[in-house]
């Protein structure tokens, strides 16, 4: 490839933001001052020299001057096509500008070189292939333009220079790749680059009438789709007034609905397949309405409503202990999980891989000790709406999943109806004796519980009725059982457990005398100052009149002193106002029927003889006394081994044999006369016969009756026990200690004796019930019967008690 150079002295004619290459013949301005004095001081230069004058044609990008020109000659000067002075200028090569010097008339002169390459002759091979290439797609660029006229001219051209700079032409180059054109000085170099530049852009070009001709498409499809749809709404008006119906708003509201509501994308889309179904199907089909009750409860769904949250924390504490006494574990779970969503939502956290912030908590409790209207409570704190879901005899799976839309009669699950009903996706949801699911034939509703109440798995829930994904990961599940062991461990270990084991005997007083007694005062119509109920009478009703975990009997008892206080006024027998003092009870609703052991006559107690110990338990209504009784058969009537009654568990008659195991091999060392135990049958007996009873916490207890027997020394009146019995005579940890502290402590028991390992459990104690409770850990059951028995009179054991 040959190149030359030949210097040139020439005025500059700058073009602001235009580019001129070789070759192109351009018309400007002379309203121009920089052009009109280019030209001017071209036409004095050319005076004293042959040819025509000469200008150099500089771009001028935001006032910087390109490094290469285009040596132009000024081939005529006139009036251009809209009556202004104009200068008609050819590109002849290119000019490598240098530095500035002097010249005649007002414009920049510049010494330059001319930059000229040529392409020797035959072409080579890949020269050759460039340059029809070139020609192929500038071919193809001007017939879509519809400019026939110069394809012939651009197939003309052979020169590879001629051909790159006729780019120059083209209107879809920006002037920066104009430039990089003119600055490329090897010709092939330079043809290679107007041939990417053009390739570049047909391929846009392309991309652009695809994406037009798409668009174009789908207004054609949606202009005929609606005209389809005005003619089947017109034909279907002719049919209902031959048919004498009344005109209706069947798929056309259903769709208008569909598009005007507040659906996510993918519940939108699947509401549409239906409208288009509703749409096809007859009107006597038996789908349209099964498609229509779907689109109605679809459409009543708030798929997008949420209440917003309570953010006072001090006020949400303020409200959970105004609305309910004692319960301190449960309030402050619930204080912390609003603290946390406080938190996450001032960092914009709210939702983190799909999920929110939900939560599921597990209320463990005997009856009555508020867990329902707990949920109540906790929806009022956060601001939320309440929505209660009964699951007490649910057996059928399809109550929480829904039935399938192929059945007759086919409705949602209880969950989403639950959120139907409460307007907002993130309500309180109280799932109320979760312990009480069933399952039979149509399935485990208990198991189908598993993905709603999963964080990890809710925010995709797909009840079968709807078969579109529901967001339940910002709902709170609130579920309330009596029995833990009822619950299947796959759902309880979804939850997190807060227990509630019942009151203490001071807030039972505090619930009936800032809760209940309002309540009933209203309830029998008369005023707080018609009649007063004083503390002591309430404390005597929780003690004595009844003994329970909770606080329902207790409020029926103040309901019933009420009513019989109202009707003694309407018959003329009491004045009012009245006070009701602790004496003022018997005559009103009779005796009490819960007197403390304590409190009894001792000759009446049931520890009085030898063979009697007291033990504690858990019930479904919390903790209870558990009294044990044994005896020894008369070795000529009765036949030896051991017998037990009271409908015990399996685990429960294993611990009565290891008792008696214990007993045998350790009676020498406890000073016990167990030579007895060989030839005479043992009895050992738990009253309250009708009910069922298992556990291992009675080895402790059954042990202790038995060595009282033995011993003939009586069981301490004040004193219950719990804890299981090993046959080595270690006492071993059971479960329930707090529920069976406050049992302890409602029967009227002073003395308590746990195992060693359940010491960590007291702290989940009351103060005041520890306070009042002498409380003894014991490893070994030795410890036990000297705590539990009482000295022997004058040294000598009582005669053992025989069976008859």
């Amino acid at each position: 490839m040959a190149s030359t150079s030949t210097p040139l002295t020439l005025p500059v004619l700058p073009l602001d933001d235009e580019v001129v290459l070789p070759g192109m013949v351009v018309p400007l301005d002379l309203n121009d001052a920089d052009v009109r004095a280019a030209v001017e001081a071209a036409q004095a230069a050319a005076r004293s020299e042959p040819g025509k004058p000469k200008v150099l044609l500089v771009p001028r990008i935001d006032g910087t001057y390109a490094s290469t020109g285009v040596l132009g000659t000024v081939e005529q000067v006139g009036r251009l096509a809209d009556g202004d002075p104009g200068a008609l200028i050819r590109g002849r090569g290119r000019v490598k500008i240098g530095a500035g010097t002097t010249g005649p008339g007002a414009a920049l002169w510049v010494e330059g070189t001319t930059v000229e390459q040529t392409v020797p002759e035959p072409l080579p091979g890949h020269v050759a292939e460039l340059v029809k290439e070139y020609k192929a797609l500038a071919t193809a660029w001007l017939r879509k333009r519809g400019a026939w006229q110069v394809v012939d001219r651009v197939q003309a051209i052979d020169d590879v220079s001629a051909l790159a700079d006729n780019s120059g032409y083209s209107p879809f180059l920006t002037t920066e790749q104009k430039v990089e054109l003119l600055e490329t000085a090897d010709p092939v170099a330079r043809l290679k680059l107007a041939t990417q530049q053009l390739r570049d852009h047909l391929a846009e070009q392309d991309v652009a009438e695809t994406i037009a001709k798409d668009v174009q498409e789908g207004v054609d499809k949606q202009q005929r789709e609606f005209l389809l749809r005005r003619q089947l709404e017109a034909v279907r008006k002719e049919l209902r007034e031959i048919n004498g119906e009344q005109d209706g708003e069947e798929s056309d509201d259903y769709r208008a609905r569909v598009e005007a509501a507040d659906l996510p994308e993918k519940v939108r889309e699947a509401a549409l397949k239906e409208v288009d179904k509703l749409e096809r199907s007859s009107d006597q089909s038996p789908e349209g309405s099964w498609i229509r009750t779907w689109l109605d409860t679809v459409l009543e769904l708030p798929w997008n409503e949420r209440t917003e949250d309570v953010y006072d924390i001090q006020g949400a504490k303020s409200v959970l202990d105004a609305e309910h006494a004692g319960l301190e574990d449960v309030k402050a779970r619930i204080t912390e999980y609003l603290a946390v969503r406080k938190r996450r939502s001032d960092r914009g956290l709210g939702v983190i891989g799909g999920r929110r912030g939900g939560a599921v908590l597990a209320l463990v409790g005997p009856p009555g000790v508020g867990k329902t209207s707990l949920g109540e409570s906790v929806a009022h704190a956060m601001g939320r709406k309440f929505v209660r879901v009964a699951l007490g005899g649910v057996r059928d799976e399809a109550e929480i999943r829904g039935h399938r839309r192929t059945y007759v009669g086919a409705l949602p699950g209880r969950i989403v109806r639950a959120v139907k009903e409460a307007g907002s996706m993130n309500p309180v949801v109280l799932l109320d004796e979760i312990d009480k699911v069933g399952s039979d034939f149509r399935g485990d509703p208990a198991a189908a519980l598993l993905e709603v109440l999963d964080p990890a798995q809710n925010h995709t829930f797909r009840d079968h009725y709807l078969e579109v994904e529901l967001d339940l990961s910002d709902v709170v599940f609130l579920a309330t059982a009596n029995v833990l062991e009822a619950i299947p461990e796959a759902l309880l270990d979804r939850m997190e457990l807060v227990r509630l084991d019942g009151y203490t005997e001071d807030e039972k007083v505090v619930i009936a005398r800032d809760h209940l007694l309002p309540r009933q005062l209203e309830r029998a119509g008369i005023d707080k100052d018609e009649v007063t109920l004083e503390e002591s009478a309430l404390r005597k009703l929780a003690g004595e009149y009844t003994r329970e975990a909770g606080v329902r009997t207790l409020e029926r008892s103040i309901a019933r002193l009420l009513r019989k206080v109202a009707a003694q006024h309407e018959l003329g027998e009491r004045e009012l106002p009245f006070t009701i003092g602790a004496d003022d009870l018997r005559a009103l609703i009779g005796r009490p029927h819960h007197v403390p052991e304590s409190a009894q006559d001792p000759a009446e107690r049931r520890t009085a003889v030898p063979g009697v110990a007291t033990g504690l338990a858990v019930t479904g209504a919390g903790g209870d006394v558990l009294y044990v009784e044994a005896s020894l058969a008369d070795p000529e009537t009765g036949a030896a081994g051991l017998t037990l009654t009271g409908q015990l568990g399996d685990v429960m008659k294993e611990s009565a044999q290891i008792a008696l195991s214990f007993l045998r091999s350790h009676g020498a060392e406890l000073e016990l006369p167990v030579a007895d135990l060989k030839d005479r049958g043992v009895h050992i007996h738990f009253p309250a016969g009708a009910v069922p009873k298992d556990g291992p916490s009675a080895g402790v207890t059954m042990t202790t009756a038995l060595a009282s027997l033995l011993s003939g020394r009586l069981v301490r009146t004040d004193v219950a026990m719990t804890g299981e019995v090993s046959l080595t005579g270690r006492v071993l940890p059971i479960g329930g200690v707090k529920q069976k502290l406050l049992a302890a402590h409602r029967a009227g028991v002073s003395t308590v004796i746990i195992p060693k390992r359940n010491e960590a459990d007291l702290d989940d104690v009351p103060a005041e019930v520890l306070d009042k409770l002498d409380v003894h850990a014991v490893t070994d059951v030795r410890q036990v019967l000297e705590l539990a028995l009482s000295p022997a009179v004058n040294g000598a054991a009582p005669e053992v008690p025989v069976a008859a």
